[in-house]
């Protein structure tokens, strides 16, 4: 009864907003309010912000638990159906054109967080490098945006878009936005309510500019573009539990047997790793390694004792680590000194770096396009489902993707583990199979 008075108030609160509440604080009102760097004031931002708000202030009862996108003009580029590229999932989209960080921060109350969200997905950053607000500034308003939706909600799932590339063409060189993008990422780092996803990784042309094919102007997105986006996204929101939210039916080919089960880690666990020597002089941005003392089996646990590795609904997924990278492997208890051909298939989040242990070595497992070793690839399919097969016959083992070739003959030990290696962004695995070979 309390929460449907509540909703009920909220819901007259917001009814018929007062325009001049919501229009941008004049000029002399900015000293007074937080954030670093001027707000912007050319009449398209304005005429934007101040005709938008209301009519978002108007929706908040309806838009109650939405997902929540928070951004400037590439997010306002959406519209308000997404494109239909989450079908079925509810959204809200608060983009305003030329928004900066402090904009965002401003409104976020309001335009956000009044939502009570089920998720947020932001992407800002840019028009504050175009004005030449200092990276430093920019990182202190997207941490206090940060500190802002960890009040409200501390379990409160945050996506974190880095920037997009650009160009010095546009006043947004890459070096800016590459030193920003790494100010978001240490706010957040080691913070596992948020996910950091590499859009900067996923759009970037050689010489990390934004490609005209996907960016016409430099700056914005065309069709194709926000379809890609949307392509990173997926796997995210399958992990939160938004799409993706039953196990496709799967059954073996006959003399295969599977390896994983669709819905719990049984067969899987930690295997003890050799002690680490600590480096003399440790390097800050070195990848977190973790060391296992005592051997765990999670047999009938749908996650790992840390909760890296999930099973979700037919998944196996690496999720990303808040460390930014965090290596670690997990491991069938069952060792495997048989000839045999396994089967899987993966779904990588942009630059996302795994692997698959057989017996021991690696075979790397990556978003190919981007994080190597295999760019040259004809068939890989960025974040979408990629089939992977390797036959192991004396020692040697085959490796395609796709059908490609990937490994011609990586040599094996005589008996080992299949393992799944985490590193850094998201990786899902599905349709682990296994068939023996006779000698």
């Amino acid at each position: 009864m309390r929460q449907l008075l509540s909703l009920f108030l909220l819901t007259l609160s917001t009814s018929a907003a007062d325009p001049a509440h919501y229009a941008l604080p004049a000029p002399a009102a900015e000293a007074t309010l937080p954030g670093e760097g001027a707000l912007r004031r050319y009449d398209g931002y304005v005429k934007r912000w101040n005709s938008v708000r209301p009519q978002w202030a108007d929706d908040v009862a309806k838009d109650q638990g939405a997902v929540v996108f928070l951004g400037d003009s590439i997010t306002q580029g959406w519209g308000a159906d997404f494109k239909q590229a989450f079908a079925g999932l509810k959204l809200a989209n608060r983009g305003i054109g030329g928004d900066t960080t402090r904009g965002m921060l401003l409104r976020l109350q309001e335009d956000v967080l009044s939502l009570r969200p089920k998720a947020v997905v932001l992407l800002m950053g840019t028009n504050d490098i175009e004005v030449g607000v200092p990276a430093e500034a920019i990182g202190r308003n997207f941490r206090k945006i940060v500190a802002a939706l960890k009040a409200h909600d501390p379990k409160l799932p945050v996506i974190v878009c880095r920037i997009f590339p650009s160009s010095a063409t546009k006043q947004r060189p890459k070096e800016t936005i590459l030193a920003v993008n790494e100010l978001f990422a240490a706010a957040v780092k080691g913070d596992p309510q948020f996910t950091v996803l590499d859009t900067y990784a996923l759009f970037a042309d050689p010489e990390g500019d934004a490609p005209p094919a996907l960016f016409p102007d430099r700056l914005h997105l065309n069709a194709a573009g926000y379809a890609k986006w949307a392509s990173a996204l997926r796997p995210l929101f399958a992990t939160l539990g938004f799409l993706d939210t039953q196990a496709e039916e799967f059954t073996p080919e006959p003399g295969f047997v599977s390896l994983f089960n669709g819905k719990d880690l049984t067969g899987w666990g930690y295997r003890v790793t050799p002690p680490r020597k600590a480096p003399k002089v440790p390097k800050p941005d070195a990848p977190m390694v973790v060391e296992i003392k005592a051997e765990e089996k999670f047999d009938g646990r749908a996650a790992s004792s840390d909760g890296r590795y999930r099973a979700i609904n037919g998944r196996l997924v690496v999720t990303t680590p808040a460390e930014g990278r965090r290596i670690q492997a997990l491991s069938t208890q069952l060792d495997f000194p048989q000839d045999f051909i396994l089967k899987l298939e993966f779904r990588a989040t942009p630059n996302a770096d795994s692997g698959v242990y057989l017996r021991k070595p690696q075979l790397q497992c990556r978003d190919y396009l981007v994080a190597g070793p295999y760019k040259d690839l004809k068939k890989y399919k960025p974040q979408d489902w990629n089939e992977l097969v390797v036959t192991v016959k004396g020692g040697v083992a085959h490796a395609e993707c796709n059908g490609e070739v990937l490994e011609e003959a990586l040599k094996v030990p005589e008996s080992g583990p299949i393992g799944l290696e985490g590193d850094r962004g998201q990786m899902e695995y599905r349709r682990l199979r296994m068939k023996t070979l006779a000698r």
